[in-house]
């Protein structure tokens, strides 16, 4: 098993006033050779946008995008006739496929919003775009490795256009767990979003990520309680 922490006072970081980001990647005016991604994993942000902020109508094309609000609710426009407001306890998909454009801001002219957003290089180039959008609110279970994205969908799962998978973890202190591989070959991308998770002698904190090659199963601790996000890929 190969496996690498990435701190998280090592990410790229931007001040645009009302945007704070910090990339895990390259990105932007943040350009690292060595972190340029993580398999199929190009793009994880964590963007904190001021109250009445965000992203004026812009394209993309032929990227998986997932956003993921962790407080404070994002409202969205696309070219597909989507209007809606994403909130904390939502998962948002956005295949953009043969090209999309959209805006993005902060739902509140006043709360600071923080999200994630993860871009996910497609299996299949200039397809049909697709939206998508699940709500979470009650349906999350501690202790419990939930797949929120996958290959082929489901109940409260998205599916996406690509062989990866997505889950979160709410865990308590001390609590062990193993994650199991879904395709052979596929790495393993831990963001802790907050806490601290341990594995073998290895231990990444609030917004470390661990990146791993290699094996066909993690088990992983958390010393303390802990929210992570879990990002299975394709090396290409």
């Amino acid at each position: 098993m190969n496996l690498k922490i990435h701190k998280s006072n090592e990410r790229g970081q931007a001040d645009y006033g009302w945007l704070k980001a910090r990339y895990s990647f390259s990105f932007a005016n943040y350009y690292d050779p060595p972190r340029e991604r993580f398999g199929v994993l190009r793009v994880l942000n964590d963007d904190i946008i001021d109250g009445g902020g965000g992203f004026d109508t812009h394209p993309h094309n032929n990227m998986e995008i997932i956003t993921i609000p962790l407080k404070g609710s994002l409202e969205h426009r696309d070219s597909m006739g989507h209007t809606s407001v994403i909130r904390a306890g939502e998962v948002q998909y956005m295949s953009a496929g043969s090209g999309v454009t959209h805006s993005e801001y902060n739902a509140s002219g006043k709360d600071s919003l923080n999200l994630l957003q993860i871009w996910i290089f497609p299996r299949t180039k200039n397809t049909p775009p697709v939206y998508n959008q699940i709500n979470l609110e009650g349906k999350r279970e501690q202790n419990k490795i939930q797949t929120i994205v996958s290959p082929t969908g489901g109940e409260n799962i998205i599916g996406i256009g690509q062989d990866a998978w997505l889950s979160l973890l709410s865990a308590d202190a001390g609590k062990e767990f193993t994650y199991r591989i879904n395709k052979p070959g596929n790495g393993i991308f831990l963001f802790i979003i907050e806490g601290e998770v341990k594995t073998g002698n290895h231990l990444a904190s609030r917004r470390d990520s661990m990146e791993i090659w290699g094996t066909d199963a993690l088990s992983i601790s958390t010393p303390v309680k802990s929210e992570i996000l879990i990002i299975e890929v394709p090396e290409n």
